[in-house]
């Protein structure tokens, strides 16, 4: 069920379909969240096991309830490129590690939006359109999507 769920993901984003998303309960970033987008692809590495970023705090743990605007750009922008760095990966080995890792991200990253009230709508999407990158539109390969949405699931779960 979850797999259709981060198939469907990729699937809205392609035909540009909306989200409704939501984080966590108070406004403080953790300042690893803020660390760029090296910190998040090295806490990956643990994917599909327990990810965690150098202070022991889950990805989904960086989209907080009333974030400001600049620690939800400066996230935002370092998962955007996290995502993309793995997209590029995983369609140069389709079902390997960088697929999973990719799909767990998110994962991860649903997790977090979904109690933020939809603040996090717009990063989701952006997130979904880099992870769904082929070039001239190609369909990704099933092995790609296999392994994503395994991660996706994994992402979703503890992420």
């Amino acid at each position: 069920m979850r797999r259709r769920t981060a198939l469907a993901l990729l699937a809205l984003t392609a035909l540009g379909g909306g989200l409704a998303a939501c984080g966590a309960t108070d406004n403080s970033t953790p300042v690893a969240c803020l660390e760029g987008s090296g910190a998040y692809l090295r806490a990956l590495r643990a994917a599909p096991g327990e990810v965690a970023l150098g202070d022991g705090t889950p990805i989904s743990g960086c989209l907080v309830e009333n974030q400001e605007a600049g620690d939800l750009a400066t996230v935002g922008s370092a998962m955007v490129a996290a995502a993309t760095s793995l997209n590029a990966e995983a369609r140069a080995e389709p079902g390997g590690g960088a697929s999973l890792r990719l799909g767990y991200l998110l994962g991860a990253a649903q997790r977090g939006a979904d109690s933020n009230e939809g603040i996090d709508a717009d990063l989701v999407r952006r997130l979904a359109a880099a992870a769904s990158y082929s070039p001239e539109g190609r369909p990704l390969p099933a092995a790609f999507l296999r392994a994503y949405g395994e991660g996706f699931d994994a992402g979703e779960a503890r992420g």
